[in-house]
């Protein structure tokens, strides 16, 4: 059996930043928590309670001392609560999301009603819309949604760094249809489009695809997508253990790639199991 693995599968720039600073900060602290899940993996997340960073929900549930800001970053109000409190902040917020963040906020200030192509109730998404308060925003996860979108003056389109290009530019060309005048940052992040690229080319490769990375990954799930619409054998999953042997019988190919935010131990695992299985 041959296995295909997508040479940027595992940890994108913005993950191992993250990633480093929390455990480094564990190191360093006695006791320290993470304003959300560190990345959106749930089998990293849980190495670093082991080490002491204890996850926490909201605000007002850090205890006193430092806090680790999230990957995918926080909300603006959330921001000002901890620094009303003078907590110690690791802000592990990956510089992409940061960008986005301030280009809502750029939108915001010169008067543009802001359309964010993403998932609504992602944290990522959430933290970037907190930085367009001054002004009317959308929020659509597909062209279709950017048709109810209604016709204004002036449009500024952004995007969640994990979206899909060709989502973006479909949504940009019905923004077009809507407004006098549109101003576009792509705010998608590189590491995003290169995994995209690189799991069309192996799903059209490949006689099963497994796509590893956490249930709860936006970019790990969108990978699945777009795997799944080339080859339909595509099976996301977690960790080796959920992988079924009999999902290998009579193939000749496996396709492997993983989200930004799955360790490359995990990959490790499932690729050791698909040889197993194999032989």
């Amino acid at each position: 059996m041959q296995i295909l693995l997508a040479r940027s599968a595992g940890f994108c720039f913005g993950v191992k930043r993250a990633t480093r600073m929390a455990f480094e900060a564990a190191e360093s602290h006695d006791g320290i928590c993470s304003l959300g899940p560190i990345i959106h993996s749930p089998q990293l997340v849980e190495k670093l309670e082991e080490k002491g960073v204890v996850v926490v929900n909201a605000v007002e549930d850090i205890p006193e001392g430092a806090v680790i800001i999230r990957s995918h970053g926080v909300t603006s109000g959330e921001l000002r609560e901890i620094g009303n409190r003078n907590l110690e902040v690791v802000d592990a917020t990956c510089p992409f999301v940061k960008s986005a963040q301030d280009h809502a906020a750029l939108l915001s200030r010169e008067g543009y009603v802001v359309v964010l192509v993403g998932e609504g109730d992602h944290p990522e998404v959430q933290g970037i819309l907190s930085y367009a308060d001054n002004t009317e925003v959308f929020v659509v996860g597909a062209p279709d949604e950017a048709e109810a979108i209604p016709r204004r003056k002036r449009l500024g389109l952004i995007a969640q760094t994990t979206q899909s290009f060709e989502n973006l530019r479909q949504v940009a060309d019905i923004c077009l249809k809507k407004c006098q005048e549109l101003r576009i940052f792509n705010t998608i992040c590189d590491a995003t489009s290169v995994r995209q690229e690189e799991a069309r080319d192996i799903a059209g490769k490949a006689d099963l695809v497994l796509v590893i990375g956490g249930f709860n990954s936006a970019n790990t799930t969108r990978l699945a997508q777009i795997c799944r619409e080339i080859q339909p054998r595509t099976y996301h999953i977690e960790t080796a253990e959920q992988l079924e042997p009999e999902w290998l019988k009579g193939v000749g190919t496996v396709g492997i790639t993983a989200g930004a935010s799955t360790p490359r131990w995990l990959i490790d695992e499932v690729i050791r199991r698909v040889e197993t299985a194999s032989n």
